[in-house]
């Protein structure tokens, strides 16, 4: 027959398969968990235990391991969530390239702004012979100089014997035809008085210069400065509104600097061309003539009718008087050299002071 379970009743814990049978009115049976040091490690308390042996022994490596995982991760979501790259057409490029320059900031550039300043004072210097209308091309050169003169080492020829190209254009006027020299002046006081080269104002018997405003006078010779190649004429008329140039001194002036020269190449102009100071302190002589001094080099394009006129800087202020260009060809065309008399010899012939 079947046994009847036996109670203690002493009310102590007996360990009976891992686990406490606790029975405290020594009739009804309590379960009680184990305390967890007399158990066995769990999954979680034995992963645990293996990692931090892990990384005792690698942890050098471990902490690289996880850096270029966590960089990967990262490179890879960004790859998952940016758009595709798309493939433009050069119609596409054009059409970017376009829009960016439309919207560059734009402005006047140095040289535009330079000549809207200087060119009110601006004169054009035509010689001419009244006894000899219509000067044929035969009669029609200023004096050159001497034949054993090396070649290009010469003052700026104002009146060229080859044609002019740009008659064919619409020139209204053949200018090497109808004057004996053609130059440049420029206006330095509100009397009228003009500074140019010696060799466009002695090259004829008269002279008439245009004002930027149209307005036409007679002029006459009323100062020189031969060891400078300078001339002081004065118009016997002048306009209600001249405007007089501004003179800057060269003692700032360097090399690279822009400079405008304004004038009337082969007789087109007003015309501006830019450039930089290439020297200063140059020297420039023509055979059986003194030698100019203390010239500024600039590389600003200048040809026969540019003798006399301005060369200004950046603010329009003038700081010289273009005078030569040096072409080793013989040909008198510019070849990227140019000279000018500093303002403060030009202005000194005329009395003034650019200070």
């Amino acid at each position: 027959m079947p046994r009847r379970p036996l109670y203690s009743k002493s009310g102590k814990a007996r360990v009976t398969g891992g686990s406490h049978w606790v029975a405290p009115d020594g009739v009804s049976p309590v379960f009680a968990e184990m305390p967890e040091e007399d158990r066995g490690p769990t999954l979680r308390r034995r992963i645990a235990l293996w990692w931090n042996g892990l990384y005792g022994r690698h942890q050098g490596k471990l902490l690289v391991a996880i850096s270029v995982a966590a960089t990967l991760a990262v490179v890879g979501t960004y790859e998952l969530v940016s758009p595709p790259a798309q493939n433009l057409t050069q119609r596409q490029l054009n059409a970017a390239v376009n829009f960016a320059i439309d919207k560059r900031p734009r402005g006047p550039s140095v040289a535009s702004v330079a000549y809207s300043k200087i060119i009110p004072s601006v004169v054009r210097v035509n010689g001419y012979d009244p006894d000899e209308p219509g000067t044929p091309p035969a009669k029609a050169n200023a004096p050159n100089p001497p034949a054993n003169n090396p070649p290009g080492n010469s003052p700026l020829p104002n009146n060229p014997t080859a044609k002019n190209p740009s008659d064919k254009n619409g020139l209204q006027e053949d200018f090497h035809e109808k004057f004996t020299a053609v130059g440049t002046g420029v206006v330095i006081d509100d009397s009228g008085t003009i500074l140019t080269n010696l060799h466009v104002a002695a090259a004829a018997k008269k002279l008439r210069v245009v004002f930027s405003d149209g307005t036409e006078a007679d002029a006459s010779i009323v100062g020189a400065q031969p060891e400078n190649d300078l001339a002081v004429i004065k118009p016997n008329r002048i306009p209600d509104d001249l405007q007089p140039a501004t003179l800057a001194s060269t003692q700032g002036l360097r090399p690279g600097d822009d400079v405008v020269a304004v004038g009337f190449p082969f007789g087109i102009g007003p015309s501006a061309s830019a450039g930089v100071v290439s020297g200063l302190k140059r020297e420039f002589q023509s055979e059986g003539e003194p030698p100019l001094t203390n010239l500024i080099q600039f590389d600003a394009a200048a040809n026969p009718g540019n003798s006399g006129g301005p060369l200004v800087n950046a603010d329009g202020e003038v700081v010289g008087i273009v005078t030569a260009i040096l072409n080793p060809s013989g040909v008198r065309t510019f070849a990227g050299i140019g000279f000018a008399v500093p303002i403060e010899n030009a202005a000194a012939a005329a009395g003034e002071s650019p200070l």
